[in-house]
């Protein structure tokens, strides 16, 4: 099943009430404490309308897809892909040009003890 990642989605199974402040946690990145504490200062802040719009969004956003994340470090990820989409495309390129670097350096040292195998990946070019 492809289910976007990117979309802020209620968390009824962490949530208290609708989820959607446990949601928005989830999509942030921030814990779900501080969201809570931020809606409740709102309200008595915004008199009369942050208790509308939290019951709004507790009925339009979906519910949190059971199968969305499988591991910490995917939640992580998706949730810094929120944050900075730039910031983390270029930490991919890094890390795919590390991996190409060390690549390279495995290659460089097998082809130069081996050259049988360094003629063989020459006329594979």
């Amino acid at each position: 099943m492809n289910t976007p990642r990117t979309t802020l989605y209620r968390d009824s199974m962490n949530g208290k009430l609708l989820g959607v402040c446990a949601g928005i946690a989830d999509y942030t990145g921030i814990q779900a404490i501080w969201v809570r504490l931020a809606a409740i200062f709102l309200t008595f802040a915004v008199s009369g309308l942050t208790i509308p719009m939290y019951i709004i969004a507790g009925f339009l956003l979906s519910k949190k897809p059971a199968h969305l994340y499988t591991a910490p470090d995917e939640t992580q990820y998706w949730q810094r892909v929120r944050q900075s989409p730039k910031r983390t495309a270029r930490e991919i390129r890094a890390r795919m040009k590390d991996i190409d670097r060390r690549l390279a350096d495995v290659e460089t040292y097998y082809v130069s003890a081996n050259p049988r195998l360094s003629q063989e990946i020459e006329r594979l070019r």
